[in-house]
Order: structure tokens, then C-alpha cells, then sequence
């Protein structure tokens, strides 16, 4: 098992998600994320000099929490897996939800910081690859299958803003759903990870 995060990130990224979510990304202080979080601004600049820096810590520590609750040798069908996995970061992001949806809205006035988010998306998503036991090695095929995974992270984060349920009951359906549609894409394809 991969360790956890660090309690600094992790106090890090609830201040960012607090401040986001009270005052809106163009709204956000570094002074502000260093009070709401407890954490020295010395020690904020240091691990992130810029509001980039956190929303990709933001992600870090998504991964590392995902990563840390997986246990090696699950067995079982590879969608199930990253079913799991996919829910696990669902999980990590419930207790920010607020500043993630307030971060959302905001982006669609702020498309660089979008585009930005975009592109470091699929460094995640292989690492998810890596948690649920599915191959992602460098080349076509482990390309393939993390595009496939962003698609259906992108949809099932889509349901999750929508879905307001204390079981996530409508993120879960979208979830299946989209591993429906990957799963038939993989298939014809042949890069289905299943036997």
C-alpha cells in the first residue's frame, strides 16, 4: 500500500476547497488558503508557489488517498476494480464538494485553468489504471486505456455535481453506465484488460 498523504497537503487542499468555496476561484488569496488551512504562508509558498500548484495538489492527494486504500491483489473483474477506484476519489473529493462546485462554475468564465486541469487529468487516471490492477504502460495500448478512463471520470464527475444524494446513488448509475460504454469501445478494440 502507498502511503498517505501528508497532513500539510491535505490541510492545504481543505483550506483551498474552503476559500474557493466562500470567495470563488477569482477570489482566492494565497494569504487566505494559508489562514484557512493553519499552515504557514513560508510553508504554502514553498510547496506552492502559484493557485495552479494547489488545485495539482488537489489531485496529488485525490491519488495518493485512492491509492493508499488500495490493497494489492483485489482479484476479481478489472471493472469492478476501477469501479471501486473511481468511487474511492469520489469519496476524497465529498468533504470539498462545495469548493469543487463553486471551482466548476467558475471555470466555465476561465477556460486556461480549465485546459490546464484537462492536461494533467490523464496522469491521474493512469495512476487509477495502477490502483484497480490494469495495465497503463507507456505506448498505444496503456494510452488508449487512459483516454478511455478520462471519459468516464469526466462523465461521472458531470452526475456527481448534479447529485446532491447522501449515497451518490445517480454518480454511482453514471459511473456503470460509462464503464458500459468502455467496456464495448475496449472490446472492439481489443484492449479489454478481461481474459
Amino acid at each position: 500500500m502507498t502511503e498517505a498523504p501528508d497532513p500539510i497537503d491535505v490541510r492545504l487542499v481543505s483550506g483551498l476547497w474552503q476559500v474557493v468555496a466562500e470567495r470563488g476561484w477569482d477570489g482566492l488569496s494565497m494569504a487566505g488558503v494559508a489562514a484557512a488551512s493553519r499552515v504557514p504562508a513560508a510553508v504554502l509558498r514553498a510547496r506552492c508557489p502559484t493557485p495552479l500548484h494547489l488545485l495539482r495538489l488537489h489531485g496529488q492527494v485525490a491519488d495518493q488517498q485512492v491509492l493508499a486504500g488500495t490493497v494489492p491483489g483485489q482479484g476479481g473483474l478489472a471493472r469492478d476494480r476501477v469501479f471501486d477506484v473511481l468511487m474511492r476519489r469520489i469519496d476524497a473529493m465529498q468533504p470539498h464538494r462545495a469548493g469543487l462546485l463553486r471551482l466548476f462554475e467558475d471555470l466555465r468564465r476561465d477556460p486556461l485553468v480549465a485546459l490546464a486541469l484537462l492536461a494533467a487529468l490523464p496522469r491521474s487516471m493512469a495512476w487509477m489504471l495502477e490502483a484497480a490492477e490494469v495495465p497503463a504502460a507507456p505506448g498505444p495500448l496503456g494510452l488508449l486505456r487512459v483516454k478511455g478512463l478520462t471519459a468516464v471520470w469526466l462523465a461521472t464527475v458531470r452526475a456527481w455535481t448534479q447529485d446532491g444524494s447522501p449515497d451518490l446513488g445517480a454518480t454511482m448509475a453514471a459511473l456503470d453506465r460509462a464503464l458500459d460504454r468502455a467496456g464495448q469501445v475496449a472490446r472492439s478494440l481489443r484492449i479489454d484488460p478481461e481474459p
